[in-house]
């Protein structure tokens, strides 16, 4: 059921969701490869550091905005768990498997063109493989759809108040 909200009304949300979740992992992908590399780490340290401040980083973008809404903190978290697990679980595996798929990618550096080149490009393909994800949450009142009843002042969408709070 897609909650009476057009296709193209879904497919905008969903568009705008994965955009929040890329800015979250892109946020945390590019701090974890810099402490990492600032450190010395080995790449699967600087993947797994990045995954981490990824969830960090893209759950804190969900969490903001709801506890400006006036939801208390411990229900705020259970809507950022709800809204953006599996969205930001598909865009690192597919941001991260991709990074390690590029030749020389992890080992080009910071300073290195291929490793910002390949980042980019690895987002790009997360973010074209989440939109679907994140369209057939919306569409089923789960995923950002929960989030959207938190956001004040932004416009109705049709889709809201039609699912169950978790």
């Amino acid at each position: 059921m897609n909650h009476g909200a057009a296709p193209a009304s879904l497919t905008r949300l969903a568009i705008s969701a994965t955009l929040h979740c890329l800015t979250g992992c892109a946020i945390g992908e590019v701090l974890g490869m810099i402490i990492g590399t600032a450190l010395g780490w080995s790449n699967l340290a600087m993947v797994v550091l990045s995954i981490v401040l990824a969830f960090f980083f893209g759950y804190s973008l969900t969490i903001r905005p709801v506890l400006r809404s006036g939801v208390a903190l411990k229900a705020a978290i259970g809507v950022a768990f709800a809204a953006d697990t599996l969205s930001i679980t598909v865009m690192e595996i597919v941001d991260n498997g991709v990074m390690l798929v590029v030749p020389g990618a992890m080992e080009a550096g910071l300073t290195n063109w291929l490793f910002w080149a390949s980042l980019a490009f690895s987002l790009v393909v997360a973010f074209v493989a989440t939109v679907p994800v994140n369209r057939w949450l919306i569409s089923r009142g789960k995923g950002h759809a929960v989030v959207h009843q938190y956001h004040g002042g932004h416009e109705a969408h049709p889709h809201e108040g039609h699912h169950d709070h978790h």
